[in-house]
């Protein structure tokens, strides 16, 4: 993905899982193999397998760059995390703070961490492992977390501290967090930024998760929307009614991904996920009595 400019702020893609196969009914219990099959007509073969129900997902973050502040909006899988429950993000190794680096950026220079939801693979590298401790990765950094969000899952901790809360990222990716002081708990709509003319700032986008929030970013009269795990896979835009797996509310998640797709259909708001494959960015467009996702590479 091209960096997105939209006036004096910079949108990059940091990647750490690319191109992760997964089983689509395991994803999206609703899908069938119709709408595989029509999927696979507008959609290339990085998005869903041409012979096997078998759709891709990329596990990427965004670092929104201001002239204020350098913003990195989740923060994946993370390294060396016990995952047995999720094999394909289990002791994971990658290059992901050398990705960062490529954007000329150390942990020590990001200022703000914002956290969608709190899912294992959107809180991952909040921490690393030193000397067998979970530490934040981001020493200058304020992690911002929806506080309904936390307290959701801060109950569940509390109520069964054994238990892996969120295959166990609760314990390891977000209470070294807190416990640190660098966690910052917010109303689902906090303004994060703002300037005359540019801002970014959060909208309630619940469903998925019960306190996940999208981030808008608006400069040079332009805007974007990175709208987390509302749209998992661009096939949810054809037919919006599938669910995933992990929806919390599936109800809620639908309606939510609707409303996104209502209102953003046909303007000139850049849409930008937490799981679409290269090349991952632009537009909702409508198409007959449903919509499509029209992809940029500019």
């Amino acid at each position: 993905m091209k960096a997105q400019k939209l006036g004096t702020i910079e949108i990059s893609k940091v990647t750490e899982l690319p191109g992760l196969a997964m089983q689509a009914t395991s994803l999206m219990p609703n899908i069938t193999p119709e709408i595989l099959a029509d999927g696979r007509t507008w959609l290339g073969p990085q998005f869903i397998d041409p012979a096997a129900e078998v759709v891709f997902l990329s596990f990427h973050s965004y670092v929104v760059k201001t002239p204020r502040h350098n913003i990195l909006v989740d923060t994946c899988c993370g390294n060396h995390k016990q995952r047995q429950s999720m094999p394909a993000w289990h002791m994971l190794d990658t290059p992901y703070l050398q990705e960062l680096a490529a954007l000329s950026l150390r942990p020590e220079d990001i200022d703000v961490v914002l956290c969608t939801h709190l899912h294992a693979d959107h809180v991952g590298w909040n921490t690393k492992l030193i000397d067998g401790r979970w530490v934040p990765t981001f020493p200058n950094a304020r992690y911002i977390m929806g506080q309904h969000e936390y307290d959701h899952w801060h109950r569940l901790h509390a109520e069964n501290p054994p238990t892996p809360v969120n295959r166990g990222s609760f314990a390891d990716s977000v209470l070294p967090v807190v416990e640190s002081g660098q966690a910052m708990m917010v109303a689902s709509d906090f303004r994060v930024e703002v300037e005359l003319g540019e801002g970014v700032w959060l909208e309630p986008s619940p469903g998925h998760s019960p306190g996940h929030f999208s981030v808008h970013v608006v400069g040079g009269g332009q805007h974007a929307l990175l709208s987390g795990d509302a749209i998992h896979h661009p096939v949810q835009m054809t037919h919006p009614h599938l669910s995933i797996a992990a929806d919390f509310d599936r109800a809620q998640a639908v309606a939510t991904r609707r409303g996104i797709l209502e209102r953003y259909a046909d303007t000139a708001t850049v849409l930008l996920t937490a799981h679409f494959p290269e090349p991952t960015v632009g537009r909702i467009v409508r198409y007959r009595d449903s919509f499509r996702f029209q992809f940029s590479d500019r």
